[in-house]
């Protein structure tokens, strides 16, 4: 069941409101959160929610455990509570990975392990990571193991951020979890929220994903040309960032609706003028993530220019692994990692004083060849996809199923797509008028425009095939 679906506008989402509001009590709306949130999951499989259910039971009881030990055991225990979660997502997303390429290691001596790929249990990238980030902050002495069940279940399996974040750490909203109350400006601006994100995927994201499509998974395998490669190129970068943009916003909305709130996962990155400050802004409860239980337990800079190079890469590397177990995904990773270490040398500081329309062409140049990686299926189409963006495959015709993708509401999202995708929504004027009135008005027409924007979503959404979000398969 993904957001933006008949199934879970019309039905799911109309029923937990319902249900969320006329119970009465944090516990008993925690309740109800979790029963929704485990049928929202297991709509997905009931596999799923067996994994699922281990996780909360041995996290809930991991915790208690690293809690309870004296100073001299509890690293102990903290190193075995995270070599339970990781072996569990080693186990399901990694093992066929693992098995190819010691495989390709072991064929001199005539030795073939087992290539097995699991089903991946939806989104437990995402609630590995909750878990280990209470487990580390239990250790911390920055939160208290929970000694009620209830809650950690309802902390790991809440259905607005379950499946593809934001990376939510229990010390953000463990007394919300416990005690929170819900307001009608809360609700208001919640909601609001979760149109945006909502318009987001549905009116943009999913409007160039044909496009994307087409250029990226021909099935006649041809490498795309100069202008294919381009267009397609832009349209993923604007694809991935509203599609997961938007999720990131609707559950950020539903949340705080609840009475629950939720970091910003995103701030205008391809605005951004270095790479260092794209990672500021995008995905930022992952980057956060990486930098507190990662990068800084390294070493994080504090051991000179090496060290943090090493570091960084290493952070980046695994980074990449954890949106897929791929070559791609590594080298994605190392493209990132690359460019951050060469930010630290005298190239960063030249980069600070470039004109801003330099600094910004290089973030773009990065970021758009980095999701050439991203996106390709295997090395050789993202070395056709490269060939095709320098012009060595030709400049050509447009192919004739690229240009049936290419339609006029799909060419008006992307001009108006990127200025958005850059700048953001354009901030209101009138500044002579009374503050009050500016206010009125400006109220007025945001309220009538997240109007507009829900009935063509929902017009859009009734209309449309089935259509995931891209980081569901993390």
């Amino acid at each position: 069941m993904v957001f933006s679906s008949v199934t879970f506008l019309y039905y799911f989402l109309p029923a937990f409101l319902l249900c969320y509001f006329l119970a009465r009590g944090t516990r008993t709306r925690n309740f109800v959160l979790l029963v929704f949130s485990l049928v929202f999951y297991a709509w997905g499989g009931l596999a799923n929610v067996a994994v699922l259910a281990v996780s909360i039971v041995a996290n809930y009881l991991l915790a208690l455990m690293i809690d309870a030990r004296s100073e001299r055991w509890r690293l102990k225990a903290l190193g075995l509570a995270v070599a339970v979660n990781l072996a569990g997502l080693i186990v399901f997303k990694y093992a066929g990975f693992l098995a190819q390429n010691l495989n390709l290691l072991l064929a001199p001596a005539g030795i073939a392990l087992p290539v097995v790929h699991l089903e991946l249990p939806l989104g437990i990238s995402f609630f590995t990571f909750h878990a280990i980030s209470y487990l580390v902050d239990v250790y911390r002495r920055r939160v208290s193991a929970n000694a009620r069940f209830e809650e950690i279940a309802v902390y790991i399996t809440m259905f607005p951020q379950l499946v593809a974040g934001p990376i939510v750490r229990y010390s953000t909203i463990n007394r919300r979890i416990a005690a929170r109350r819900t307001t009608l400006g809360r609700v208001s601006a919640g909601l609001r929220i979760f149109v945006i994100g909502l318009s987001w995927k549905v009116l943009i994201a999913d409007e160039v994903a044909p496009v994307v499509a087409a250029v990226f998974d021909s099935q006649a395998g041809a490498a795309p040309n100069l202008f294919e490669a381009w267009i397609g190129l832009l349209a993923y970068a604007l694809q991935i960032y509203f599609d997961f943009g938007g999720y990131s916003n609707m559950a950020i909305g539903l949340a705080l609706a609840m009475g629950l709130k939720f970091p910003r996962n995103f701030n205008l990155p391809y605005g951004s003028r270095s790479i260092t400050d794209f990672w500021r802004r995008w995905h930022m409860s992952l980057s956060s993530w990486f930098r507190d239980y990662l990068y800084i337990p390294l070493g994080g800079n504090r051991r000179g220019h090496l060290r943090t190079a090493v570091n960084l890469w290493t952070v980046f590397l695994l980074c990449g692994l954890w949106h897929g177990a791929s070559w791609n995904f590594v080298i994605w990773g190392i493209h990132h990692g690359t460019f951050l270490v060469l930010e630290r040398t005298r190239f960063g500081a030249v980069l600070a004083r470039a004109p801003r329309v330099v600094s910004h062409a290089y973030v773009l140049l990065v970021m758009l060849t980095g999701w050439v990686w991203f996106r390709a299926d295997d090395l050789p189409r993202a070395g056709g996809m490269f060939a095709g963006l320098v012009g060595l495959n030709g400049v050509g015709a447009i192919s004739a199923g690229i240009v049936t993708t290419l339609q006029l509401s799909t060419i008006v999202v992307m001009i108006l797509g990127w200025p958005l995708a850059m700048f953001g929504w354009p901030r209101p004027g009138g500044r002579r008028l009374p503050e009050r009135t500016r206010l009125a008005l400006y109220g007025a027409a945001d309220t009538a425009m997240m109007a507009v924007l829900f009935l063509l979503c929902v017009i859009s959404v009734g209309a449309a095939a089935y259509s995931p979000f891209l980081y569901f398969r993390f």
